[in-house]
């Protein structure tokens, strides 16, 4: 790997983040994205995988366990901001790290996007003219300029929200948050009890079978309703004490969403037929929960309300992991200092914060003017959609092949957590483990990406157009600034994580480290006296 010379040195006395998330702060920044993905994934995948909708959740949610184990050992070893960013630029170097800072940019920018529309597609339950309103605008179409408006003011009022400071931003998803865990486990308790019927899901399982190419599409799609632990990472330099938390609150969010994942599809399945969620992609959970007995009046109004505020902390986290991505790239030389800049006030990155909030409404707007599809629907969420699973599995194939890259070349740094089932290999100087599920798991998440570049029209084009745009900008600032377009600077990664384990109050953790570099050093000298 390429070196040369150093990254600037900080400022002394430049103002870092603010350690104000709690464990449930911390849970509730993850399931604030990932839990809030049911509420827009389940019409899109329904809608192409028919009958197999549950199998797809299932397969995505097989990938998406292992994407968690490897996130939750590297946030809890590495809490900084940054997330699958950092974890990629440790591991294989400024380049690599760009490019999954890029693709997972991607996401964070079309997460406020289709959280914002998807959030307002769920207030239009209860305006049905909102959602049917169009005007044509020649060759575009009809555009649905009411939604978009919505949209739009959910995304500025965030917007404010995250400027006022993590703690306020964090408040507001842990309330409505805990609001929605027990909505969705009352709303599904009922309806397995009250509607659900297994022949009609056997029957659409037999008879209502997707092509492939369908099969493949909407599984692909799928992976939408696991996206958002990067939350967590990206939080955890703001986390307090993230070496204990970390690990709790990942595993606790792993489990959690894949139960409610694959319990919703099988739901869905065994009380409405398939094609019933076509045409409702912006509000099939509320369309569901009215659909139950006794309940259905009052639980698909009060799923409505519950999905426009859960996607609506969903695109807040979406804002808060942009900001603090490119805070963190800002930092390593991938895109101009002038964004690594906090609030003196707030404590806040508040130029990322707005410019690319910025970026997700420009995107916003762009979705709607995809007009409608063949069967009279608004395309925008699945315009979106189509670039959020280009982005997320780009990002994640990269993390998967650090996460067993820095096994090997960082294997002294404590890590609270470890992915099961790993192979034990003794080298000259001390042993690595191997992790077994990391290779797995990589060819789990490229599997998902060429299912994207195969099937997703829109996500092909776009996704990787928006990562050549990104390089293009990268490319110029480094030759601006006299850094290796390829290459990689030199990082003093040791004293960089020293005192991110003091400033995080991991001494336990700090001093287990000293002891590692320790041993490593005098193992070298005794190679060197030899």
């Amino acid at each position: 790997m390429a070196t040369t010379q150093s990254t600037p040195a900080e400022p002394e006395g430049k103002l870092e983040l603010r350690r104000d998330v709690t464990v449930w702060g911390s849970f509730m920044w993850g399931y604030a994205d990932v839990g809030a993905d049911i509420y827009a994934a389940l019409g899109l995948v329904i809608a192409a995988t028919m009958g197999w909708a549950p199998l797809a959740f299932a397969l995505a949610g097989i990938v998406y366990v292992m994407i968690g184990l490897a996130y939750t050992e590297l946030a809890s070893a590495y809490p900084v901001a940054g997330g699958g960013q950092y974890f990629t630029l440790r591991g294989l170097g400024d380049f690599a790290g760009f490019l999954a800072g890029s693709a997972l940019l991607l996401d964070y920018t079309i997460d406020i996007a289709l959280f914002s529309v998807a959030s307002a597609g769920y207030i239009n339950f209860f305006i049905p003219a909102a959602a049917k309103f169009a005007v044509h605008m020649g060759p575009l179409g009809d555009v649905n300029l009411v939604w978009l408006a919505e949209a739009l003011v959910l995304i500025a009022c965030l917007v404010w929200l995250n400027i006022r400071g993590m703690r306020e931003s964090s408040l507001f998803n842990e309330v409505l948050g805990a609001i929605d865990i027990l909505t969705e486990s009352s709303i599904i308790m009922a309806g397995f009890v009250l509607a659900w019927q297994p022949k009609l899901l056997a029957f659409q399982w037999v008879h209502a079978r997707p092509t492939l190419q369908q099969f493949m599409y909407g599984s692909s799609l799928a992976i939408i309703s696991f996206v958002g632990l990067e939350s967590i990472s990206q939080a955890a330099q703001e986390t307090r004490r993230p070496a204990t938390i970390v690990p709790r609150t990942s595993l606790a969010l792993i489990f959690t969403v894949f139960l409610f994942a694959t319990a919703f599809s099988s739901l869905a399945m065994g009380i409405l037929p398939w094609s019933l969620f076509r045409g409702h992609e912006g509000d099939p959970v509320a369309m569901l929960a009215h659909n139950i007995p006794y309940l259905g009046i009052i639980a698909g109004p009060f799923a409505a309300l519950l999905g426009a505020t859960i996607l609506a902390i969903s695109a807040n986290s979406g804002i808060m992991s942009a900001s603090r991505l490119t805070y963190s790239m800002s930092q390593f030389g991938f895109i101009s200092r002038w964004f690594d800049v906090v609030d003196k006030k707030y404590r806040t990155p508040t130029r990322t914060i707005v410019i690319f909030s910025a970026i997700g409404a420009v995107q916003t707007v762009l979705a709607f003017l995809a007009g409608k599809d063949a069967h009279g629907n608004y395309r925008a969420i699945d315009v979106l959609g189509n670039m959020y699973a280009f982005g997320a599995t780009l990002g994640y194939f990269l993390v998967f092949v650090a996460t067993i890259r820095l096994r090997f070349v960082d294997p002294y740094t404590p890590r609270p957590y470890r992915i099961p089932l790993n192979i034990r290999w003794r080298r000259k100087d001390g042993v690595v483990e191997v992790p077994a599920l990391g290779f797995i798991g990589a060819l789990g998440v490229l599997t998902v990406f060429v299912e994207v570049v195969l099937t997703h029209q829109i996500g092909r084009i776009a996704g990787p157009s928006w990562v050549v745009l990104c390089f293009l900008y990268y490319a110029w600032y480094r030759r601006t600034v006299g850094l290796p377009v390829f290459g990689s600077v030199k990082h003093d990664w040791e004293t960089q994580q020293k005192h991110v384990l003091e400033s995080a109050e991991e001494f336990d953790l700090l001093e287990q480290y000293r002891l590692a570099l320790a041993e490593r050093d005098k193992y070298r000298e005794r190679m060197h006296e030899s």
